[in-house]
This record gives C-alpha cells, sequence and structure tokens, in this order.
C-alpha cells in the first residue's frame, strides 16, 4: 500500500493541473486517445522495469539496470537520462503551482507569470518552494514518509471532484463534434500529445516505487501491484479530466482559433469560475500546491537515491554516495539536486517547456529497460525473479517499439536537442573510463554502441522524417511509423545480444549469493580481470 501511495503519489502531480489543455490543444477531442495510448506506452515499460527491481531492490534501482546488463558506457547513458527526466521534474512542480497561483485576483499575483513564463518573481516564489521540498527532505523525511498516504488520498480526491463538477455544470457534447471534429489536426496530433503535452511526465511517476524498492518489506509482491494499480488509477482520472474539460470548455473560446487557440494560465481552476464553481477554483488553487509539492518532495528524494545509485556505478565522487547515519539519507546528492533544479527552473520557465524536456528525456531513459530486462535472462538465468512474466518475450520488444514511437513523435528538433542534452552528460563518463587500459574499456564500448548508434539513428530519422513530426519529408506518413518501429526492434536484438557480463553484474551475483548455470566463462573471466584492474 505503501509503495502504491508513492507511485500514485508520483504520478498525480502537476500533470493533471495541465496536460488535458495541452492535450487538447494538440489534438482536439482526440486528446482522449492520447490519454490510453500514453498509459498503454508507461505500462508495457514499467512491467519491465518490474522485473528488473524485483531482482535488484536497491535504492535507486532506475539508474542501475543498464550498468547491470552492458557496463558502464549504456548504464551511464541510461542512467543520464533518467536523472535528468526525474530532478527537472522538481522544478516543473513548483513551476506549476506558482503559474496556477497567477490566476488569483491579487495584483501581485498575476504578476508571475506573463502568459508564456513565470516572471522574475514568478521564479522567485519558485525557488522558495524547491527549498521547501529540500528541507522537508533534509530534516523531516519521517514525517513526510507518515503523512504522504493522507496527501495521496487529497491527490486522488481533488482530481476526481473536479472531474465530476465540470462534468455536472458544463456538458456541452458540441465540443467534441464542432470546431474541426474529433480530430481536428490530424492522427499526428494525437501522437504529438502522448510525447509532448505533459502526458508521459503525468505517467512517468511509475518509477519512484522502483527507486525506492530498497526500502520495501516484499518487493517481489509490492512492485507491480504498485507499479500497475497505479497506473491504471491515473488513467481513469486523466480520463474523467479530459472529457470534462473538454465539454466544459465555453463555446465562446473556441470560436476563434479552435482547440489550438486555447490560453488559460490555470485551465481547470479558470473553467471553474467560468462556470460558476468559486469553491471548486478555491480547493483547485489549494490543491496546485498540495499535488505538486507532493510529487516534488517524492522526487526530492527518489533523485537523492538516484546519484547515489550513479555513485556507487562510478561516475560520480564518493561524497554523493555518503549517507547520513541517522536518518537514512544522502544529504549530499540532495543538495546537489537543488543545484541543478535551480538551473533549470533559471533556464526552463514556464511548465510546457520543462514538460518537453522530462517527457523527452524520459522516453530515451525508458529504452534501457526492455533490452536490460531480456539481456539479464540470457546473462544470469538462475538470479532470483520475484517478478518474472511468461509474456516478458513479448512484452520487452513491444515496449521498445513504443519508446522508440514516441520519442519520434515527439518532433523534430525537439528530439535533437533533448538528445543533444544527453550528449553533454559524456564527458562526466569519459573522465572515469578514459583513463582505464584499452583492454578493460573495450567491452564497456563494445556493449554500449548500440546505445549511442541508436540515439545518433533516431535524431537523423526524427530530422528526415514526415513533416507532421517536425522532419523535412523524405519519409512519407505511415512509412516514417513504420521505419520507426523497425528501427526499435532492430536495436532491441542488437541491444540483448551485446550485453555481458560485466564487472558490476558479477559483484550483484555475489552480493546475491547466486553464481549462474551456463555462464559465459570467457566473459568472466574478462571481468575479473576488468574489476582487478
Amino acid at each position: 500500500m505503501a509503495l502504491t501511495a508513492v507511485g500514485l503519489g508520483s504520478i498525480i502531480g502537476s500533470g493533471w493541473l495541465f496536460g488535458a489543455e495541452r492535450a487538447a490543444a494538440l489534438a482536439g477531442p482526440a486528446a482522449i486517445l492520447a490519454w490510453v495510448i500514453g498509459a498503454a506506452v508507461a505500462l508495457t515499460i514499467a512491467l519491465t522495469y518490474s522485473e528488473l527491481g524485483s531482482m535488484f531492490p536497491k535504492a535507486g534501482g532506475m539508474v542501475r539496470y543498464g550498468q547491470y546488463s552492458h557496463g558502464s558506457l549504456a548504464g551511464y547513458l541510461a542512467a543520464w537520462a533518467n536523472w535528468i527526466a526525474i530532478v527537472s521534474v522538481i522544478p516543473g512542480e513548483a513551476t506549476a503551482s506558482v503559474q496556477y497561483m497567477s490566476s488569483w485576483d491579487f495584483g501581485w499575483a498575476k504578476a508571475l507569470y506573463d502568459g508564456k513564463e513565470l516572471t522574475g518573481s514568478g521564479v522567485a516564489l519558485a525557488s522558495v518552494l524547491l527549498l521547501f521540498y529540500f528541507f522537508l527532505n533534509w530534516f523531516a523525511i519521517t514525517l513526510f514518509a507518515k503523512t504522504n498516504t493522507a496527501i495521496t488520498v487529497f491527490k486522488v480526491v481533488v482530481p476526481t471532484l473536479t472531474a465530476g463538477a465540470l462534468l455536472l455544470s458544463h456538458f456541452d457534447t458540441g465540443n467534441v463534434t464542432d470546431h474541426g471534429g474529433f480530430t481536428p489536426n490530424g492522427w499526428s496530433s494525437v501522437f504529438t500529445a502522448v510525447a509532448v503535452s505533459g502526458i508521459v511526465w503525468a505517467y512517468n511517476g511509475f518509477q519512484s516505487p522502483l527507486n525506492m524498492a530498497g526500502e520495501a518489506r516484499n518487493p517481489g509482491k509490492s512492485l507491480p501491484k504498485a507499479v500497475i494499480s497505479s497506473i491504471l488509477i491515473s488513467l481513469v482520472i486523466y480520463v474523467a479530466l479530459q472529457i470534462a474539460f473538454l465539454t466544459a470548455v465555453p463555446a465562446a473560446d473556441l470560436a476563434h482559433g479552435g482547440w489550438s487557440g486555447l490560453s488559460f494560465n490555470s485551465p481547470l481552476a479558470d473553467l471553474s469560475l467560468a462556470w460558476g464553481l468559486n469553491w471548486l477554483a478555491m480547493l483547485l488553487y489549494a490543491d496546485a500546491f498540495v499535488s505538486p509539492s507532493g510529487t516534488g518532495m517524492i522526487y526530492a528524494a527518489t533523485t537523492s537515491r538516484m546519484i547515489q545509485g550513479v555513485q556507487e556505478n562510478g561516475h560520480l565522487p564518493g561524497i554523493f554516495g555518503k549517507v547520513d547515519p541517522k536518518t537514512g539519507i544522502p544529504r549530499p546528492a540532495l543538495l546537489l539536486n537543488l543545484v541543478i533544479a535551480f538551473i533549470f527552473l533559471a533556464v526552463f520557465r514556464g511548465w510546457g517547456s520543462l514538460a518537453e524536456i522530462v517527457s523527452v528525456a524520459t522516453v530515451i531513459s525508458y529504452i534501457t529497460g526492455p533490452v536490460a530486462v531480456m539481456s539479464l535472462r540470457r546473462l544470469s538465468p538462475d538470479l532470483p525473479r520475484p517478478v518474472q512474466l511468461r509474456a516478458m518475450p513479448v512484452i520487452a520488444p513491444i515496449a521498445m517499439v513504443f519508446g522508440s514511437l514516441v520519442l519520434y513523435w515527439a518532433r523534430w528538433p525537439l528530439t535533437g536537442k533533448v538528445i543533444f542534452i544527453m550528449a553533454i552528460g559524456l564527458p562526466i563518463w569519459a573522465w572515469y573510463e578514459l583513463r582505464k587500459p584499452w583492454a578493460q574499456l573495450r567491452p564497456h564500448l563494445a556493449a554500449g554502441a548500440w546505445m549511442v548508434t541508436y540515439l545518433l539513428v533516431m535524431a537523423a530519422v526524427s530530422w528526415a522524417g514526415g513533416t507532421e513530426f517536425g522532419g523535412r519529408g523524405y519519409l512519407p506518413g505511415g512509412w516514417d511509423i513504420l521505419v520507426v518501429a523497425l528501427i526499435g526492434l532492430a536495436f532491441y536484438v542488437w541491444g540483448v545480444r551485446s550485453a555481458w557480463r560485466n564487472p558490476t553484474l558479477l559483484e550483484a551475483e555475489r552480493e546475491l549469493g547466486t553464481t549462474p548455470a551456463g555462464a559465459d566463462s570467457e566473459d568472466d573471466e574478462r571481468a575479473k580481470a576488468d574489476a582487478r584492474v
């Protein structure tokens, strides 16, 4: 129950406050399908990570799995992408709270947001919220852990109540049929909405139970339940909210520009006021602090465990692996994440721009899960797997295809920009790895080549792809989707075949007290020599 509360508390953050409007602006009424597609993508990928999380129930698990299966290069890239995706959520949640506050009927509040991004005063107030998340984790994590279930209940009740109240107050089915019909901007806009409107962001919280797996009593049973339950519950809530939003928008707001012309500062609160639901607007203003702040505090905790995991992988100074003996909190890691959150807040001042970065980085981090889970089944078949789905050989490649499609749907040049951000992290990896002897470094490079090549190929395909996805149009519509799906399958096969029994995996096997039958002795000797150097 506690892990489900963590997952649901992470999922229901700021995504529901803005996602319905942004998805509708892109896809119109078909935004409903975008939420369903997003849930399907998240669920298939989450199932691969559930097996991995049950195998290695360690803090910061999401940044470790690629290292176990493919060594330092692929492991680092996956960890970097995952960390970027999660740490940038923290300022995003603070931004969401302040952006909703800008609809208050006070001059100082309206000055917090200029319609596109936070102003100087808005950034200052969001910075105060970041400090609040930080200090609560620093000093009072026990108090937060005890109150998180109550916070999660509140976060579930308010969006449910919002959807019901808006549906009862104004249910205009003409909004669905008029103003361009169900898909006013074509089906490609539905797919783009999945990638960049905050839908990937909204479901990304399923990672939190995995990152907290080391603190679970029975991860084999609790992890899959927590992950699957949190995604399905949130799907029902998100679809209800999307329908409520679509049918509650006043026709006058759609008369000029249709769905693409929507520009609410505080979408659900503004609609509540439009239909005289002042009590609901007040509740939403309050929840705009509770929901994002609850998620921000959870992510501040989980990202500190991720930094701890990266340090234990050997790619950060030892100080970031230190844990306070009294509280169990990796405080130096918590401080590093605070600094990075301030940088993201200063550069990306709007919820929408942060949602785009988070979504694409998240998708990049997703691709190692399907590859790692099947790689480890080949490399270490005897490792304990409390969660082991018979359908995983089918689920894993489907998850890889889904991840590749969402990355493509994010549109060029956004895909290229985020892939460039991935490259920014490589000098850190190089600092720790390139000083090693070539014989030790070579297998890590060979095993990680698939991931580097995958990112380059996906950037090229995004650039050359269909114009509806921001590309140059060299790939005709329909065929581009097929090409991306085949690319995903090809790199899935390459990734699984390139995995090797590296020192990190051998160490994990020793910790778990297993020696997998049929292990490749040549790989073992090479890995042991690697570890000794």
